[in-house]
């Protein structure tokens, strides 16, 4: 295996891009940070940001955050896995994920992605997700069931709307994702 990994890297065919890599995961992080303290809010834990000061930089991140992966997607297309490796490409997933306020950038990454995904050199499961998302987001159903809700009077997560929801295991299954109420019951954990 080393061998066939030295000759693929001495014949161009691994191409990670350690600048790429890093450029993502910065804004990854900045990302990651204002959701966290968002969260910790909201479970009533202690930050050092205040509600404005956290939805303002949440809104200036995601902004600027927008125009670095329209930059990223115009020089390299989607960045897959041979590119910046399977972590960073899902980082990169999870920014455009984010992506709300562009849905029709939201489409292209998702037609690029699936091209990826097709070659597997991008998560079939973040495709879904941003399926889900770009669905819901134009004011149709989601396909995967990825995207959900918590309803504060129940106490738990509910799937938004679903196309054909009595075959939404059989789609998540083919993209290997778990059943849905196994993945509403992981969120109800998780909140």
């Amino acid at each position: 295996m080393y061998l066939s990994l030295m000759a693929g890297i001495a014949f161009g065919q691994v191409k990670i891009d350690s600048v790429l890599q890093k450029k993502i995961t910065a804004m990854f992080i900045e990302d990651q940070k204002w959701r966290k303290e968002s969260i910790k809010l909201n479970r009533h834990e202690p930050s050092d940001y205040n509600r404005e000061t956290i939805d303002k930089n949440w809104a200036l991140t995601d902004s600027l955050n927008l125009i670095d992966v329209k930059r990223i997607i115009n020089k390299y297309g989607y960045p897959g896995f041979s590119l910046v490796g399977e972590r960073v490409s899902n980082r990169f997933w999870a920014i455009v994920q984010h992506c709300d306020d562009d849905v029709a950038f939201q489409e292209k990454v998702l037609a690029l992605m699936d091209n990826e995904v097709n070659k597997h050199n991008a998560s079939a499961e973040n495709y879904a997700y941003l399926k889900d998302r770009v669905l819901l987001n134009k004011g149709g159903k989601q396909l995967f069931g990825t995207q959900a809700r918590f309803d504060e009077k129940l106490h738990k997560h509910i799937a938004l709307p679903i196309q054909d929801s009595a075959l939404v295991d059989i789609r998540r299954k083919k993209i290997g994702l778990v059943p849905l109420k196994e993945y509403l019951k992981e969120m109800d954990s998780q909140y």
